[in-house]
């Protein structure tokens, strides 16, 4: 398989012009917003759902589906984490001798792997089930929808859609867009029909293109869901969604909505994201088995009035 080489820049932007999807007015999309709102959030897979799950660990395999800690900073890194020492140990001490640092991250941007909570995205000013986010939210954080509602974590059957290996591509090129039908046809060849309670994982291939041709700026360029594809989820009764960029396509394919998939997911849905996972690994181990579902796992940091978390996922074979 191979992807094709267009780099990043005014080339692969005008092919994506035309490879985003079918344009929607903001009358279409809120028509759409409409369709698939909740009243309720889905909710974690049940624990029967999670038992089932466990039963598929069989060789005992975990591959990580986190990125590295990213402190370079690039066009897709615009505000790096900190990895700062804050202790070097004076050797002259009694033992043992101690080192220590310090993190930190402005984790909802591209680069570093986390959890979307329900609170981090408002649509017209709204959060999910109609909150008014400017009486919730507050430089304290958030009184309703902060991650520490998705406790003790996301856990249940993971099931890769591997678009791109369907495409028989290594990676969809920046500003390809994906359909609700090629997940189902995904599921389908893969042999992994969705059941509710799965966190569903969508492939473009966006760090292997990475890896080969260089950063981009994936806020306005990259390969994504169309927003139509978010029946699929909605229809399989997902608990979470994820990718290896942010789900969303860009350029939108909504004047005027940036950023659409996050906000039918978690404004419209109720359905946690995690954005920005290396999938590679995990595709690879999947082909190596044989089959494209596993027990996934991800675990928020405790973070009271948080708007999400850096997370590192696994997936265990």
């Amino acid at each position: 398989m191979s992807g094709s080489a267009v780099p990043p820049g005014q080339d692969a932007g005008h092919r994506a012009s035309a490879a985003n999807g079918p344009a929607m007015t903001r009358e279409e999309f809120d028509a759409l917003f409409g369709r698939l709102r909740r009243d309720r959030p889905p909710g974690p897979a049940a624990a029967a759902q999670r038992v089932a799950a466990a039963g598929l660990v069989r060789s005992g395999e975990v591959v990580a589906l986190g990125r590295p800690w990213d402190t370079a900073p690039g066009p897709d890194n615009r505000r790096p984490a900190l990895h700062l020492m804050t202790e070097l140990a004076d050797t002259t001490a009694p033992e043992p001798t101690a080192y220590k640092d310090f993190i930190a991250s402005d984790y909802h941007g591209k680069a570093q792997t986390h959890l979307d909570a329900l609170c981090h995205i408002a649509y017209r000013g709204l959060l999910f089930a109609g909150v008014r986010a400017q009486q919730v939210l507050s430089s304290q954080g958030a009184a309703y929808g902060a991650v520490t509602d998705l406790l003790p974590g996301v856990v249940g059957r993971g099931v890769l859609l591997d678009v791109a290996r369907l495409r028989g591509l290594a990676w969809l090129e920046p500003g390809e867009a994906v359909g609700g039908p090629e997940l189902i046809a995904c599921a389908d060849r893969q042999g992994s029909p969705l059941d509710p309670g799965d966190i569903l994982l969508v492939r473009t291939g966006h760090l292997a293109r990475r890896r080969e041709l260089g950063a981009w700026d994936p806020d306005e360029l990259s390969a994504g869901l169309h927003p139509t594809a978010m029946h699929v989820p909605y229809e399989s009764r997902a608990s979470a969604l994820g990718g290896d960029g942010d789900s969303d396509v860009r350029p939108s394919p909504v004047d005027g909505v940036h950023s659409p998939v996050h906000v039918l997911a978690v404004t419209a849905m109720g359905l946690p994201l995690i954005d920005n996972m290396d999938l590679e690994d995990l595709a690879e181990a999947c082909v190596r088995h044989s089959r494209w579902e596993f027990l996934f796992v991800a675990a928020p940091l405790h973070i009271p009035g948080g708007t999400g978390s850096p997370v590192n996922p696994l997936a265990v074979f």
